[in-house]
């Protein structure tokens, strides 16, 4: 059985019993960074070296993983944080186990997305997740001109050197008046929400407070009008 374990985004303290029961049982431990799980697995006095699996070595070590699978190991899949597959790695390898009849899990948790939208106070019943943006400008174009068309709440993952330039670039999009939240570092000491309309939000960015992890929620209902 493969499981998929939802961790903590920030505060060591979001991972259910569950979790911690799995990983305490697994044959093997699959990390998107080792470092970063090894500040868990020892949170938690859980015995066991995480290995390595990230972006450029998902194909081949799913590859070494199939055997291992069929002869009834267990393996558990965590990311750097939150869900993994939700920006993270893991596709390929669900893809894998979907092809190969290999039976798969997911062990529900914390995720970036739901607990910004909850954080922004803004509307919740209808929501579209981007993740990052593309890097290259005419992609990037391409993708903003859709979504300002898309009647609902929108999540943008953002890192912290380009935030600035992002909010100006989306005004460029969204009707000014659109309701916007900015959260950062998201169950952390520094966790932050600034929230305001498209026009006024950039004021609120304070430039010496832009480290951290932050997440876009916008309000693009009755874009129409």
């Amino acid at each position: 059985m493969l499981y998929v374990i939802a961790t903590p985004i920030g505060n060591l303290e979001d991972i259910t019993i569950r979790a911690l029961r799995v990983l305490r049982k697994v044959d093997i431990i699959l990390a998107e960074d080792t470092r970063q799980a090894r500040v868990l697995l020892s949170h938690y006095r859980i015995d066991k070296v995480a290995k390595s699996f990230y972006e450029h070595n998902e194909k081949r070590v799913t590859k070494k993983l199939l055997p291992l699978l069929k002869s009834g190991k267990d393996v558990a899949l965590i990311s750097n944080a939150g869900t993994p597959t939700i920006s993270d790695p893991g596709y390929h390898l669900l893809r894998t186990c979907v092809e190969e009849k290999i039976p798969f899990t997911s062990i529900p948790g914390p995720s970036a997305v739901t607990n910004a939208i909850v954080l922004s106070g803004l509307p919740s019943d209808r929501f579209l997740f981007v993740g990052f943006l593309p890097f290259k400008k005419s992609k990037r174009k391409k993708e903003l001109e859709i979504l300002a068309l898309v009647e609902a709440t929108i999540v943008i993952f953002e890192s912290p050197h380009r935030l600035i330039a992002t909010v100006n670039q989306l005004k460029d999009y969204f009707n000014k008046d659109k309701r916007i939240a900015l959260v950062k570092e998201m169950t952390k000491i520094y966790e932050d929400t600034i929230r305001a309309n498209m026009n006024d939000i950039e004021r609120y960015i304070k430039s010496d407070c832009l480290k951290g992890e932050w997440v876009i929620v916008i309000d693009n209902r009755g874009n129409k009008s």
